[in-house]
This record gives C-alpha cells, structure tokens and sequence, in this order.
C-alpha cells in the first residue's frame, strides 16, 4: 500500500518499507531503498538492485573511470536479485527474513526514535 513517497507491504511480525521512484510502476522497479522494520521495532537497510542495474552501472563506470573501469561494484547494505518488480523483491526478503539471512545482507539500523 502507498504512504506517501512510501510503499509498504505489511507481513506477519514486520513490514517491509520500500522507496520506489516517483512514477516508476513498481512491476519495473531495479533498484530501490527499503527497510524491514520489526514489530518489535527492530530496523534494517538495504538496497535492492537487479543484476540489469548492475550491469548498466558497471558499464557506465567503464566509461567514467570509475570503480577501476567499472572492473568491480559494491555497496554495503546491497542485494542484487534477478528479476525486477516490487513482488519479487517481497518474496526475497520475505526468505532473508524467514531464514534470518536478512543479518547478514542488510544493516542494522537500530529502533525507530520515537518521542513518547
């Protein structure tokens, strides 16, 4: 559902936020900012990027200069998946949860601030 600039998928036990470009439809979005945030409060962020993404970013660096010629691409908190769209992407994350593998891929952004 949207909130905003937000688009949320509510889960048992958490949500997945994501921040999909403005007016792209989200069955063609490739590369996206989210976060999983826990019922507990629990936050972790990430990046999501298809393999496409990565490719046209590497070869733009090629052309750049950067990152060596585009010879390597990184980022600390980033997934590549396959396919693009926003419901594959769920069903992704919804396995990194599920297996706890989200630990390791995402970051740790600690509990939401809130002012009680």
């Amino acid at each position: 559902m949207w909130d905003g600039a937000f688009y949320r998928v509510q889960r048992d036990g958490y949500e997945i936020c994501f921040v999909p470009d403005h007016g792209v439809p989200l069955d063609e979005i490739d590369d996206v900012d989210m976060w999983v945030i826990f019922d507990s409060g629990d936050r972790w962020s990430g990046t999501i990027y298809t393999l496409d993404d990565v490719r046209r970013t590497m070869d733009r660096r090629r052309r750049t200069g950067e990152c060596l010629d585009g010879r390597y691409f990184y980022v600390w908190d980033g997934l590549i998946v396959r396919d693009p769209g926003i419901s594959g992407m769920v069903e992704v994350v919804d396995e990194l949860v599920r297996s706890g593998d989200y630990r390791s891929v995402f970051r740790d952004v600690g509990p939401e601030d809130r002012d009680d």
